[in-house]
């Protein structure tokens, strides 16, 4: 089963929630991983079954990481913040840069991560 890595700066929150909703019929059959906040808001609300990481700051993103440098997460969702300077920009950094040393899909914004659950429905068929 493919992975798919979820994660959500605190003023995206609800734009994760959204776009989780808009497309729960497909999440639901990846496994999910999430850091702490965002896995448990989707929990909470779609029962999705995500399993949580530490919080970004603690080190969630760093957690992510390390299953992208793996091979255990097949795509990444990161619905950044960019208009806000965030505590561990090195962290997410390091995530951004690991996917692309890896060649793992990493969706930044709402209109890409559409895009990327878009082709990868279209692997599934």
């Amino acid at each position: 089963m493919k992975t798919i890595a979820l994660i959500a700066h605190d003023e995206k929150k609800n734009e994760m929630l959204d776009f989780v909703n808009n497309h729960k019929d497909l999440l639901e059959k990846f496994h999910l991983v999430a850091t702490k906040t965002t896995g448990e808001l989707i929990n909470e609300k779609y029962h999705l079954n995500v399993e949580t990481m530490l919080s970004g700051p603690m080190g969630g993103d760093q957690q992510i990481g390390a299953l992208v440098a793996t091979e255990k997460v097949d795509y990444v969702i990161f619905l950044r913040d960019p208009l806000n300077a965030q505590p561990h920009e090195p962290d997410i950094n390091a995530l951004l840069r690991i996917c692309d040393v890896h060649n793992v899909p990493l969706a930044t914004n709402r209109k890409s991560a559409h895009i990327l659950l878009k082709y990868v429905s279209s692997k599934m068929a």
